[in-house]
């Protein structure tokens, strides 16, 4: 039984009364890995970083930005997802590694539009087209780059090896330093960037994970 149809009646029936936990209860698409639901944390304005808190599913301010790095596309996750195991193996077969584990949060996402899209908290439709292998000291720490479904600028676009160089450094630029402090560079790496089947195989295996994981949902909304 796939992990959609599982979630589905769960997540309908509490979503009528409560609102829906954007990591557990949220669908992750119908058409995943190709197209997938990104919940939506930050956009290109917030001075603040804000992450899904685990328990409750609201967004808390996870630290003030003291530095000029700013997130140049939304950026979220991709609900139903999880990096653990199969993540990890995946990560150390590409890169030759044998110690990479994975951090133990859903798939993050970053999500291009042309449109301004002014505050996060927001659910959205994705066409997943590549992504960043980055490793956090020896976490796995995939980051999958997307395109608003229907975009008008950006929806042509099928393979990050399609979208203009800048973009694709300005992203590179931000998860290699957004963590930095003066006299104190974070432990981060990037070691490849990856296209469209790879971004699809890691969503895969997110997914998988989270299938795993979910008969020990507690353990889940606990970790850190």
């Amino acid at each position: 039984m796939s992990i959609n149809r599982i979630m589905d009646p769960i997540g309908k029936i509490m979503g009528l009364r409560y609102k829906s936990h954007p990591w557990h209860g949220i669908n992750i698409g119908k058409n995943a890995p190709e197209q997938v639901i990104a919940f939506i944390e930050m956009v290109p304005t917030d001075t603040v970083k804000y992450e899904v808190d685990k328990e409750s599913g609201y967004l808390r301010i996870d630290r003030p930005q003291k530095y000029s790095n700013v997130v140049p596309s939304l950026y979220g996750f991709i609900p139903q997802t999880y990096c653990g195991k199969k993540v990890a193996d995946y990560a150390n077969e590409k890169t030759g590694r044998k110690d990479i584990v994975g951090d133990h949060d859903p798939l993050d996402i970053c999500v291009i539009t042309e449109k301004d899209i002014v505050h996060g908290d927001i659910i959205m439709e994705a066409k997943p087209i590549g992504g960043f292998r980055m490793i956090d000291k020896n976490e796995a720490d995939d980051k999958i780059i997307a395109v608003l479904s229907g975009d008008a600028v950006y929806d042509q676009y099928n393979d990050v090896s399609e979208l203009p160089q800048l973009i694709v450094d300005r992203l590179k630029h931000y998860f290699l330093t957004y963590k930095d402090l003066p006299g104190n560079p974070s432990n981060v790496e990037i070691t490849h960037t990856y296209g469209k089947e790879e971004a699809q195989e890691v969503i895969k295996r997110s997914m998988q994970d989270y299938r795993q994981k979910l008969n020990n949902l507690g353990s889940l909304l606990s970790e850190e």
